[in-house]
């Protein structure tokens, strides 16, 4: 095997999860074959025409291409509808636990987060996001979790937490779930510098949306949750109560 090549299936190896050590040798197309066996939720596909169905060992393999303790990136091995057989980059999230975003209301207005996003290289307006509950301990529910990234993001306390649904941010790559929630802060705090954000705004409910109509607000689970909120009436209460 070349040197680069074993360099890479050592690099893989540290990143993997600790079952696989045992079992497989590390290598891109044997952590997949690990993954599909244990997971199979994640290779599933539904009934009826027209869907992608993801081929299967020994006709084709496909690879994890990295994993981190957030995220792993997997390249399928899929049949379109078309008959066509193509290969498909997939995001899938390394914990179960969906993330959380949180609309924040302060006093009536919204507050908003201004965020660097490595992905965009850009500075974004958004709400409060964060990790799956995992990240924040055994037996911490979505809600609860909800309120500890209010409180680690923008230093305040989260009260009156409403649910507004899910929804998944970029379908055609990330297999991610965010739960949506609303919820009255007691105040904007010390924010979390260290997560990229630079400073915080409250602003009226119907300007956060004008500001996602002029493209100033472009995070699409921001605009996903200003359309729930106002769908369940917050917007025209200015309160999460």
């Amino acid at each position: 095997m070349p040197r680069e090549a074993r360099r890479a299936v050592a690099t893989l190896a540290t990143i993997l999860p600790a079952e696989v050590g045992d079992l497989m040798d590390h290598t891109p197309e044997s952590a997949y074959a690990h993954l599909r066996d244990t997971h199979p939720a994640l290779f599933s596909s539904p009934r009826g025409d027209g869907a992608i169905d993801i081929m299967r060992w020994p006709m084709t393999e496909g690879q994890v291409l990295h994993r981190d303790e957030e995220r792993m990136v997997l390249e399928d091995p899929v049949v379109l509808p078309d008959g066509q057989h193509h290969r498909r980059l997939r995001i899938v999230p390394a914990r179960p636990e969906p993330s959380v975003a949180v609309l924040a209301f302060l006093d009536g207005q919204v507050g908003l987060v201004d965020r660097f996003r490595h992905a965009t290289r850009t500075w974004q307006w958004e709400i409060v996001r964060g990790a799956g509950a995992g990240a924040a301990g055994v037996g911490v529910g979505d809600a609860q979790n909800a309120a500890r990234q209010v409180k680690d993001l923008l230093g305040a306390n989260a009260s009156d937490v409403i649910g507004l649904g899910r929804v998944h941010p970029d379908p055609a790559i990330l297999a991610e779930v965010v739960m949506l929630y609303a919820a009255r802060i007691d105040r904007v705090g010390e924010l979390g510098h260290g997560t990229g954000i630079r400073r915080a705004r409250v602003v009226a409910f119907a300007e956060a949306e004008q500001m996602a109509v002029t493209g100033q607000i472009t995070d699409a689970v921001t605009i996903a949750s200003l359309f729930r909120a106002r769908q369940a009436g917050l917007g025209e209460e200015g309160s999460a109560s």
